[in-house]
């Protein structure tokens, strides 16, 4: 495997890492948590990482991707997770790209727009009241062959969380 396509599986990686991170630990009802009207709920936004996954893999495959809605958060992130994994399976088999697509695009449009949704689902988490205990990720345990659901809990979480909820602790 070429060094784009490395890369790609890794980014991959890390959106499965830091996804699982910001829904870790969630208490059930986050899955409909309403920051806002118009804003998607944790439930709809797994759906549409998965959608643009989907559409992702559409440039390998051809076709059409648009998940119908899960009756729960639970089954949408196995269902995500059962996406990356099968996006990660074209790009590891170096299945060539449709319609004049290219790694960089791939990176820079779908890839990158599901890693920014990562980021919302974390953002949810602060907004509910239950925020993601932040860490270096530079010395996450992320590995390009796991893309499932089990991800493995922070190497290095930070020690200091100035706005930390009341009796947080590292130690958890």
């Amino acid at each position: 495997m070429d060094d784009k396509l490395s890369l790609l599986r890794h980014f991959l990686a890390a959106l499965a890492y830091r996804t699982q991170k910001a829904l870790r630990n969630a208490p059930a009802d986050f899955e409909s948590f309403q920051a806002g009207d118009g804003v998607r709920t944790p439930k709809e936004l797994v759906r549409h990482m998965t959608s643009v996954l989907g559409y992702a893999r559409t440039f390998f495959i051809g076709g059409q991707y648009r998940p119908e809605a899960l009756s729960s958060l639970s089954e949408e992130v196995v269902r995500f997770h059962a996406m990356v994994e099968d996006l990660a399976k074209h790009i590891e088999a170096g299945d060539p790209l449709l319609q004049d697509m290219s790694t960089e695009r791939l990176l820079q449009g779908p890839f990158a727009d599901a890693m920014t949704h990562a980021g919302q689902l974390a953002m949810l988490r602060r907004l509910a009241g239950i925020p993601v205990p932040p860490e270096n990720f530079i010395v996450a345990d992320i590995a390009p062959d796991r893309l499932g659901v089990n991800q493995p809990a922070p190497v290095s979480p930070d020690k200091e969380w100035p706005e930390a909820p009341a009796g947080w602790s590292a130690n958890k």
